[in-house]
């Protein structure tokens, strides 16, 4: 998950990150939808949609940008020294805008009115507590994962995110990109505008302890491998 060289791994993470928004807001719709108020179908549809979007927008944008989708990746490799601080900064701009632009799109595909505001509350300890694990987590598994099986990375990442949909009370953002754009959509998979800065916060917290223990059980600072 190293970063590409050009303008086109800057396009790369927008367009990417837009299609996994599209992919995460769509089919909550969908799965709401087709659901018939049953909120366990609809969440095990949405995970199920967002697991296997992820594993072909990695596939798809790893070459061009290294398929971050997500500033909190962007930071830790920053931190690293994988990408370098203008870069990171170019990326993570890119990442908020396309996520809200999926976000856009998705309510243009389902004939939803494209500007809104969530009323979705999520601002419990429980599910704060819930974003800094979901986050420590995925990036622990993209640091190690990405130093000992890097092929099997996409595959990885998208069944840690399809499993902390379920296995967190937040039912996993971890991404304070995704967070933004999701507090515009008033549908199955919004956030509370007012709830945003709390979790991005939990996931920012989440990710460095995650970068300070995985330095440690790796032991980067002997072996100088990169992710």
């Amino acid at each position: 998950m190293t970063a590409g060289r050009s303008g086109r791994g800057v396009a790369g993470e927008a367009l990417g990150t837009a299609l996994l928004l599209t992919a995460v807001v769509g089919s909550g719709i969908m799965g709401e939808r087709l659901a018939a108020g049953n909120a366990a179908i609809a969440l095990l549809a949405n995970a199920i949609a967002t697991g296997g979007a992820l594993v072909a927008l990695i596939l798809t944008f790893a070459p061009i940008s290294g398929a971050h989708f997500n500033p909190v990746v962007t930071l830790t490799l920053a931190l690293r020294r994988d990408i370098g601080v203008g870069a990171a900064a170019a990326y993570a701009a890119v990442q908020t805008v396309g996520a809200v632009a999926g976000v856009w799109l998705a309510h243009l595909m389902f004939g939803l009115p494209i500007l809104q505001v969530s009323r979705h509350a999520r601002g419990t300890i429980g599910e704060l507590t819930g974003e800094f694990v979901a986050t420590f987590g995925l990036i622990g598994l993209i640091l190690s994962c990405g130093r000992h099986a890097p092929r099997q990375l996409p595959y990885a990442v998208a069944a840690y995110i399809a499993g902390a949909y379920w296995f967190t009370s937040s039912t996993s953002f971890a991404n304070p990109a995704v967070t933004l754009a999701r507090a515009l959509t008033d549908t199955f998979a919004g956030i509370d505008a007012g709830h945003v800065v709390g979790f991005v916060i939990a996931q920012i917290a989440g990710g460095l302890a995650a970068a300070a223990v995985f330095r440690w059980l790796l032991d980067d600072g002997a072996s100088g491998a990169n992710v």
